[in-house]
């Protein structure tokens, strides 16, 4: 078999036993690494940290960012508004993305600027901790903005 040494040098053909001997006399691992090739390639290493390397390499740290839903009306109650803007708070300050959805029923979609008023009254009273990725625009019957939490 083919023997690599830890530092990448080649060996040259050894026999199994003389490769062995080596990777315990450098206290290391023999493992082989192209099973297919002729002669086979074995490559003295130390195989716990080996492993531990690929672990780490396809580790992923990313924090992933859900967007979260809030939906209201042009005719929505003070109330029913501040519950859903401290709940869209609440999602910005866990690091969620808030988007915001107004529903227009029936000739509700006459009064657009009713609709516009309360998106921006959402997005001036979250100014502080959020900022907009995407502008209020009509999709159908639904006026969409998109917040960001601020980093």
């Amino acid at each position: 078999m083919r023997v690599i040494d830890s530092d990448g040098a080649q060996l040259g053909v050894l026999d199994i036993f003389e490769a062995r001997k080596l990777a315990q006399s450098k206290d290391l691992d023999l493992v082989e690494v192209a099973p297919n090739a002729q002669p086979p390639v074995c490559k003295v290493m130390d195989y716990g940290k080996y492993r531990y390397q690929q672990a780490k390499k396809h580790s992923t740290k990313h924090k992933t960012i859900t967007v979260k839903e809030v939906k209201v009306r042009p005719q929505i109650n003070e109330h029913d508004l501040q519950f859903k803007m401290r709940n869209a708070r609440k999602f910005l300050e866990h690091g969620n993305k808030v988007k915001v959805t107004m529903f227009f029923r029936g000739r509700e979609i006459v009064h657009k600027d009713l609709g516009q008023k309360v998106i921006d009254r959402i997005i001036a009273e979250l100014g502080e901790t959020a900022t907009v990725e995407q502008t209020a625009k009509m999709e159908g019957n639904r006026m969409i903005t998109v917040l960001a939490p601020k980093t």
